[in-house]
């Protein structure tokens, strides 16, 4: 898919779950409704979900897809690599990607999004895995942040 489509295509999924935003601010279903809209609208996702920081472990939250890890090792994995690093991170092949976490065999590439609560707080991740090599791009990342921001708007 070129960019140009890809925008025009992130851009409504974007609008749509903005509007279902506005029908409850539980964070957690929040959570539920990106993952479970993103993973069905966009055919690359393999597995897509949200790791929850609590009492400073990193705990499964919301997801779809595959059996996932219910808990990742401490600072290990590209999890905790964007809790840590309070940045996103892509990554183009996982089997390249120092201490990552395998959950699944099958995932190949995967991005990873810190959420932040509305005092600006990390409180966990979304993380995205293709099970293609080379998935995510910049307009990818550019839509998960802008929609991430929307759990705690």
């Amino acid at each position: 898919m070129d960019d140009g489509k890809k925008k025009e295509r992130w851009q409504r999924i974007e609008a749509q779950l903005a509007g279902l935003m506005a029908r409850t601010a539980d964070p957690i279903a929040r959570m539920a409704t990106v993952a479970a809209l993103l993973y069905h609208k966009l055919d690359y996702f393999f597995w897509c979900g949200f790791y929850r920081l609590v009492d400073g472990e990193l705990l499964v939250g919301p997801y779809q897809g595959p059996l996932a890890c219910a808990k990742l090792e401490k600072s290990k994995g590209v999890c905790w690599a964007g809790i840590n690093g309070k940045e996103s991170i892509v990554v183009p092949d996982v089997h390249k990607f120092p201490g990552h976490i395998a959950c699944d065999s099958r995932s190949q590439s995967e991005i990873v999004v810190p959420v932040f609560n509305k005092e600006k707080k990390i409180v966990g991740v979304l993380d995205v895995d293709s099970d293609k090599l080379d998935t995510f791009s910049a307009t990818d990342q550019e839509y998960l942040e802008r929609i991430v921001a929307l759990i705690f708007s």
